[in-house]
């Protein structure tokens, strides 16, 4: 018999989302042989203790008799519990600088250490996350930036709304001026981007459209790999190649800097791959007023990214000629939107979609002993690197 815990979110901020519901917990007591449940008292989780109560789940402030701990983000130090198989987002791959402490302390304890975001298929395609939600929610907020900004419409607030649906039903009679939104991306986070396009009535047209044309209704252009890069001598794009030696290619993106109102970018990132334009590039043919940075990397595709906001405080602005933070919405900044933890706006759906590729893709396997895709995620075992991580060896060294 193995033993799930659903701990309390401890890092601050808070977060309100959580791997698996009240009925998807039900669900696998009463389909997965061998396992059983316990979740943390947690007054800040999306699904409040009496909802798992309810549907019979065992209440408990003590998980030490758990063998597999399911948390969403980054775990405090004091809260880790030694020798225990942990999933998070543990924000360590990328050798990020504020998690060093939290890698040394799951290695010191012990710690098995399966990142969700390292759960991939054999191609390297994410299977588990919240992109879809993140897209959701930072599309809107792109689009209610714009419409604060111009006064041109008026969007309420994603949070104050009770799930999805009811968000949907505020976009009947929206009626949006004739601006153009380039979408960059092909994954998760895109296809939430789209989607609200769609609900929003923006249609889409093909790239060189948007680049030819005007319009006199809203249109968005969305931008994938051979879009966005080519190799600097063979003026080729091939993805493979792309992401092994990504320094070889330049970004192609400059020319929709000229033509567009709103920039929602969706797009992985990492050091070495070419920044959508550089900060020299913001001159008087610049024409983006404002971005939805999704995937919200601090000075990373979107250069003028200068850091992360709050929910509550989702904008601010970027002077064109300084390039320092301002407030939002002044007439000769840019309006930037960057928010780490966009899909604590929807928590509940996106929890709910979270647990159903947990339950589809990784529970069965990992209570069974464990799969290929299990193995290549699993980033500590019993508190060594893996073979597949070992590139992590100077990031550990304590």
């Amino acid at each position: 018999m193995l033993a799930i815990g659903l701990i309390k979110e401890g890092k601050t901020p808070s977060d309100n989302r959580v791997a698996l519901t009240p009925l998807q917990c039900k669900w696998l007591l009463k389909n997965i042989q061998g396992c059983s449940i316990k979740v943390q008292h947690s007054a800040d989780r999306c699904f409040t203790d009496a909802e798992y109560k309810k549907a019979g789940i065992t209440l408990t402030d003590d998980l030490g008799d758990c063998d597999i701990l399911l948390g969403i983000k980054e775990v405090p130090v004091q809260m880790l519990i030694e020798n225990k198989t942990y999933l998070f987002f543990s924000h360590t791959k990328k050798k990020q600088p504020y998690n060093q402490k939290l890698m040394h302390a799951l290695i010191d304890k012990g710690i098995t250490l399966i990142d969700y975001e390292c759960l991939e298929h054999e191609d390297g395609q994410r299977i588990i996350g919240f992109g879809f939600f993140a897209g959701v929610v930072g599309a809107h907020n792109g689009m209610m930036a714009y419409g604060n900004r111009t006064g041109a419409f008026k969007l309420e607030r994603v949070f104050k709304h009770k799930d999805y649906r009811e968000l949907i039903h505020t976009y009947f009679g929206l009626k949006l001026p004739n601006i153009k939104i380039a979408v960059t991306g092909s994954g998760r986070v895109a296809h939430g981007i789209l989607e609200i396009m769609n609900l929003m009535g923006v249609t889409e047209v093909e790239p060189d459209e948007y680049l030819e044309r005007k319009f006199s209704y809203p249109v968005y252009v969305q931008l994938k790999g051979h879009d966005l890069y080519t190799h600097k001598e063979l003026k080729t794009y091939k993805r493979d190649h792309f992401h092994e030696y990504p320094g070889q290619y330049r970004s192609r993106f400059l020319p929709y800097t000229r033509c567009t109102d709103i920039l929602m970018n969706g797009i992985y990132w990492d050091i070495n791959i070419p920044r959508l334009f550089e900060k020299e590039d913001l001159d008087e043919s610049f024409a983006i007023q404002t971005i939805a940075d999704i995937t919200d990397d601090s000075n990373g595709s979107i250069p003028i990214n200068l850091g992360d906001q709050t929910i509550i405080d989702p904008v601010y602005g970027v002077d064109r000629k300084t390039l320092t933070k301002t407030a939002a919405y002044l007439q000769n900044s840019i309006d930037v939107m960057a928010v780490g933890n966009l899909p604590n706006e929807l928590p509940r759906d996106a929890s709910r979609y979270f647990g159903e590729q947990l339950i589809k893709y990784i529970l069965p396997d990992l209570l069974k002993g464990g799969s290929d895709i299990i193995e290549r995620a699993t980033m500590l075992n019993k508190g060594a690197l893996t073979r597949a991580f070992d590139y992590l060896n100077d990031y550990t060294a304590h």
